[in-house]
């Protein structure tokens, strides 16, 4: 004799306890996974502004000093707003060929400012970002290569870095290196 067993399906569907589970570890690591990168990319934002902000710094400068003729050998509140008090000084003559002013240093080829010794008088300037919220100041410092012919001053070649005074973290300063001749 054939038994018949009833089944106790209601013929409606959905998910075990063990499938919510497992779905909700899957949702969770998902979510930590996320909440994670968060505090990173804002740590990079904050790193892409400071060197924006002291590339538009060293940009300014910079060109405030190239506008100056080449004989001159300081840089005066009038002609360059960015030096506050006192002038600027923008290289020496008497020492053709030399670097005068901050040290320089070979990184990855190229030279930069060496902000490992202290500032050289008259060769930097403690700028404050205003468009910062928290008052962010940099420390910019600058080097110069006067190249004369004979008495006759022929080119100066400026290299200028900036940091931010007391960041948060470490990124390198962005050095410009131009030159300029008749």
């Amino acid at each position: 004799m054939r038994t018949r067993h009833k089944s106790n399906s209601t013929g409606e569907n959905g998910f075990t306890l063990m499938e919510v589970l497992v779905a909700s570890v899957v949702l969770l690591v998902g979510m930590v996974a996320v909440a994670q990168l968060v505090p990173i990319s804002l740590t990079i934002n904050s790193g892409n502004r400071t060197g924006s902000t002291a590339l538009v710094i060293e940009q300014r400068m910079l060109e405030q000093m190239l506008d100056q003729p080449l004989t001159a050998t300081t840089c005066p509140v009038l002609a360059c707003p960015d030096a506050q008090a006192g002038t600027w000084s923008l290289g020496d003559s008497a020492v053709p060929r030399t670097v005068v002013g901050n040290a320089v240093t070979q990184v990855n080829n190229s030279p930069a400012i060496d902000f490992s010794g202290g500032q050289v008088p008259s060769y930097f300037a403690t700028v404050l970002d205003t468009q910062d919220p928290y008052g962010a100041s940099y420390d910019v410092r600058w080097a110069v290569v006067t190249y004369v012919n004979g008495a006759h001053i022929t080119g100066k070649r400026f290299l200028i870095s900036a940091r931010q005074v007391g960041g948060q973290g470490y990124s390198l300063p962005i050095t410009l290196d131009a030159t300029v001749e008749k």
